[in-house]
């Protein structure tokens, strides 16, 4: 007899575990949080990691090897840019410290979303106020370019 459990279709909302790692480790897992939930198809997670959550059953755990680039797709160097400091108070904090590493948020152009770089370089500080004149910005995905795991647990599909 087949299975009635549901199973993931493009527009379908889903409550899941998962976790996406590169060769560094873990970027994100739920598996120790509570769950996530999402539609497919709303860009939530890349194109190449959604077309492996399709057709999966309700209470299915799987585990999948992204080839590198796949998942979120290939390093671009124009990515990685210097902002300024004038900028960035701007735009944010202007008692805010950056730190290497640290990921910052960013206001989409239209100011609907938001986007995220890590900083990788502080530049000199010109004025001696104890603030870099610039900061310089990777906003590359942090596994662009890198092969990926993904690893699912699907809960419950709607």
């Amino acid at each position: 007899m087949a299975s009635t459990a549901p199973r993931v279709q493009p527009g379908s909302f889903l409550t899941l575990h998962y976790r996406l790692a590169g060769p560094a480790g873990d970027i994100i897992n739920t598996f120790a949080d509570k769950p996530a939930t999402l539609t497919v198809g709303a860009g939530e997670l890349s194109p190449a990691v959604e077309q492996r959550l399709l057709g999966l059953e309700e209470g299915t755990r799987a585990q999948f090897e992204l080839p590198a680039g796949e998942a979120f797709g290939d390093r671009n160097p124009e990515m990685v840019q210097w902002v300024a400091r004038k900028l960035l108070v701007q735009m944010g904090d202007p008692h805010e410290t950056y730190h290497l590493g640290d990921v910052v948020s960013f206001p989409t152009p239209d100011g609907l979303g938001q986007y995220a770089g890590s900083v990788r370089q502080l530049g000199e500080d010109s004025d001696g106020d104890g603030q870099p004149d610039a900061v310089l910005f990777d906003f590359n995905h942090p596994l662009a370019g890198q092969p990926v795991t993904f690893e699912v647990q699907v809960i419950g599909v709607l």
